[in-house]
């Protein structure tokens, strides 16, 4: 059971990971070069529905981290998992403190209602975002050491 949770675990971190690399890299980069209002659209459509979805899945991942790590409380590589949910927890505290606001912000605005700043205000998200992709590669890469 506890290989289970391992492996399930470190797939849930694995896929939020990959979709946050993607958000960072691959999505925001596409809708920059859209043409007219497009990017912004873009960027309030894509707050809303992730920001809906991320929370649970930021909130998950840790859960399932700090379940693996007590299940294995003795095991090998147990540092390691408790290290990585300390990362997530990090990475949660990034989004509440950081992200959150501005999404809820950028995920309302409009071509007819954005503030003058706005595109400054995604450039910031885009840092933040950064920052918090490092944080949860760290954490995926712990995860996959200590499952190894």
């Amino acid at each position: 059971m506890l290989n289970a949770l391992e492996v399930f675990t470190t797939v849930v971190v694995g896929l939020m990971v990959g979709v946050e690399f993607a958000v960072a890299f691959v999505m925001n980069r596409i809708f920059d070069a859209l043409p007219g209002d497009a990017d912004q659209l873009a960027r309030s459509h894509g707050g809303r529905m992730l920001g809906a979805l991320m929370p649970v899945w930021y909130i998950g991942s840790l859960v399932l981290s700090a379940v693996w790590a007590a299940a294995a409380w003795s095991d090998p590589g147990t540092g390691l998992v408790v290290i990585a949910a300390a990362l997530l927890v990090v990475s949660v505290i990034m989004s509440i403190l950081l992200l959150v606001p501005i999404n809820n912000r950028g995920k309302t605005w409009t071509p007819e209602n954005r503030p003058d700043d706005w595109k400054e205000q995604m450039n910031r998200w885009d840092r933040y975002h950064y920052a918090r992709v490092a944080v949860i590669v760290a954490a995926f890469t712990l995860l996959v050491a200590a499952l190894v």
